[in-house]
Formats: structure tokens, C-alpha cells, sequence
């Protein structure tokens, strides 16, 4: 009779691992506890008790979790990670714009491709953040403070968003572009390779 073999990894070694696997994607994408409790209607102290490890994971608390991280369930229990890597952006249509929401996760920058349509007249706000527009068709009009400038497809903007701004075509026509935002005030930094 051959002596039955222990797995390498059993499930309470997963299950300890989990804490700190959730704790890692909610910094990781600059999220706070109160920003994954208000995403997911759990308690920030049950969250805190879960990346400690003194709570005990359950699925009715990781599907929350991993649905509003939009991660796979196997990525929190550390399983190989597998399937589909597309996102499936819902629509909402907000003001007449088509907003497509292509990060979803709480807190940290948060990508947007936006279809404005032809408004009215510029009614610039203010709001604590910073903003990076990128236009992917048509002309977007940007009034910013005390400029008015109008940007063509492949160009890109970049500003406070406490200074009073408003945007949207420049024509008659919709404009598409890209806006990633940072409820903070973090600024988008891109980095280049030199040339040798």
C-alpha cells in the first residue's frame, strides 16, 4: 500500500495567503478601505479583519471584492491566473455625453472614453483632481481658466482640476476622447526611453 501524499500547498495555506493578496491589489491601486467598503457594502472593519487575517475569507465576501477590483476571483486566492484579459465597459449616458468607464476598481486614477455631443455655451467648474484628455476624433474645445483652446485628434491636455474648466466639441460635430482622472490631484506621468 502506497503512503498517501500531502498536497505541497494545502487549502489553509491558501486561505492564509489571502489577506495579504487582498491588501496588495487594494494599495496597488490606490484604494483606501473606506473606498472598497463604500464599492462593496462591506465594513471597513471586516475589511481591515480580512487583510489581517483574522477574519476568515468566504466567497460572499471575495465575489464582492474581486467584482469591484474587476479581478478574478482565482487572482485574490492566488489560483494561476486565467481567462479573458478584454474589459466590457457598460455605457452611461450622463448629460448627453456616452461615458465609457474603463477602470473600475475604487480610488486611484480612473480611465474614460467619452463621446460628447455638440453643447451649449462653455459653464466652467472647479472640483478637488487633475485630468488628462486625449482626443481621439473630432475638435475638442478646452476653456481653462483664462484660455480657450481647441485640440485637434493625437493632441493631449493636461490640468488642475480646481482651476474652473469646461469641455466639449469644438464644432457641430461629437468628439471622442480619452480622459484619464485622479480624485486626489495625481498628476499622469508618462516615462520615455532615452534615445542612445
Amino acid at each position: 500500500m502506497t503512503p498517501h501524499r500531502r498536497p505541497d500547498t494545502t487549502v489553509d495555506d491558501v486561505l492564509d495567503k489571502v489577506g495579504e493578496r487582498l491588501r496588495h491589489i487594494r494599495t496597488s491601486r490606490g484604494a483606501t478601505l473606506a473606498d472598497l467598503a463604500a464599492a462593496t457594502g462591506i465594513s471597513k472593519s471586516t475589511l481591515s479583519r480580512l487583510e489581517s487575517g483574522h477574519r476568515k475569507p468566504t466567497l460572499e465576501l471575495l465575489l464582492p471584492i474581486a467584482r469591484a477590483h474587476r479581478v478574478p476571483l482565482d487572482e485574490l486566492v492566488g489560483a494561476p491566473p486565467v481567462g479573458d484579459p478584454r474589459i466590457r465597459p457598460v455605457p452611461v449616458r450622463r448629460n448627453g455625453m456616452t461615458i465609457l468607464p474603463l477602470t473600475q476598481q475604487p480610488g486611484g486614477l480612473q480611465a474614460y472614453k467619452m463621446i460628447i455631443p455638440p453643447r451649449g455655451e462653455p459653464d466652467p467648474r472647479t472640483h478637488t483632481g487633475y485630468e488628462w484628455l486625449y482626443v481621439l476624433s473630432g475638435r475638442l474645445r478646452l476653456v481653462l481658466a483664462d484660455h480657450d483652446v481647441v485640440l485637434n485628434p493625437g493632441e493631449a491636455a493636461e490640468f488642475d482640476t480646481r482651476l474652473p474648466h469646461w469641455f466639449g466639441p469644438a464644432d457641430d460635430e461629437p468628439v471622442e476622447i480619452l480622459s484619464l482622472f485622479g480624485k486626489q490631484g495625481e498628476k499622469i506621468h508618462m516615462r520615455t526611453r532615452r534615445k542612445t
